[in-house]
């Protein structure tokens, strides 16, 4: 059984960036640490990817704070993180979740049984996102996520966010 570890959007923009958060800041050294922990060819990560008229955007009219455009050092993953992830191992993704990432995790489940853990941000917008779309493409994977390594938009979101997983048979760790 191969594990994997999926790193959700540790990115400057959602750490200490324009939607940074204290909950945010605090896993950072919680998710290197949990990397590290993994051969360096079973981490893969997303990188929230998007264009300067982000504000233009169905998603930048609800969420009308510039974040994380291409290039910046807001979209970046952050210090302690990006140079434990291989570069060739990083999706970019232009919305909460990445269907280039689900299919790619879909392959290399057909070639070999997978377990698969997910930490990173926003727990009640990206995580669950990746997440759920993982569980639909491989309903029979066991799924989990690392509460501790993982931080909502607020408390109250994680805790509510953590709740639909369980709910839709993806575990806490």
């Amino acid at each position: 059984m191969r594990r994997i570890l999926i790193v959700i959007d540790m990115q400057n923009d959602f750490i200490d960036g324009a939607l940074g958060t204290k909950e945010a800041q605090a896993i950072v050294p919680k998710v290197a640490d949990k990397i590290v922990t993994y051969p360096r060819e079973d981490v893969y990560a997303t990188r929230d990817t998007h264009p300067e008229n982000y504000l233009d955007t169905q998603e930048g009219q609800y969420l009308p704070v510039l974040h994380c455009v291409k290039g910046t050092k807001g979209w970046q993953l952050c210090g302690a993180v990006a140079p434990l992830i291989p570069q060739d191992h990083i999706f970019d993704k232009p919305t909460f979740g990445s269907a280039a990432l689900a299919e790619a995790v879909k392959q290399m489940a057909e070639k070999e049984a997978l377990e698969i853990e997910l930490v990173g941000l926003c727990t009640d917008i990206c995580v669950v996102s990746n997440a759920l779309m993982l569980k639909a493409v491989l309903p029979e994977t066991k799924i989990s996520v690392d509460p501790a390594c993982c931080a909502g938009v607020t408390p109250a979101k994680h805790k509510a966010a953590l709740e639909t997983m369980r709910s839709c048979q993806i575990q806490g760790i």
